[in-house]
């Protein structure tokens, strides 16, 4: 009776370190991608897609706690303009109303935690605003 508890202790044991740890994702494994890289300048929606970058999967429900749109691009960092969240139309894509008062490069920064992840999910993209 001793000899089969140990026996299947040992089974038990092998199994269990065998068994593959959870994978979690970093913060690095995501991105924002911009759905058009250039724009008007004037009023404009701005939209991106929040991506895994493994899968290549859209990541809905992230939660958007930073953002800036500013000319740093052209050495104008204090150029900013406001920009306002608007309800999602298709899954991933996270859109912003602003108004580049100004043609030129826009910097557009996202910082975002995605539900599961401990790190943040943070992205600095140029938007191009044509006249």
């Amino acid at each position: 009776m001793k000899r089969n508890f140990l026996r299947a202790a040992a089974v038990g044991t092998a199994l269990f370190t065998a068994m593959p740890a959870p994978v979690l994702a970093a913060g690095k494994d995501y991105e924002f991608q911009l759905i058009e890289k250039e724009v008007k300048q004037g009023v404009e929606t701005i939209a991106v897609k929040l991506i895994h970058k493994t899968s290549g999967r859209a990541i809905p429900d992230a939660v958007i706690f930073a953002k800036r749109i500013d000319m740093g691009p052209d050495k104008m960092e204090a150029m900013t303009a406001p920009l306002e969240p608007l309800p999602s139309t298709e899954t991933g894509v996270y859109s912003f109303k602003t108004d580049l008062t100004m043609a030129g490069n826009w910097a557009l920064s996202l910082g975002a935690k995605v539900q599961g992840e401990a790190e943040t999910v943070q992205s600095k993209l140029i938007v191009k605003a044509t006249p």
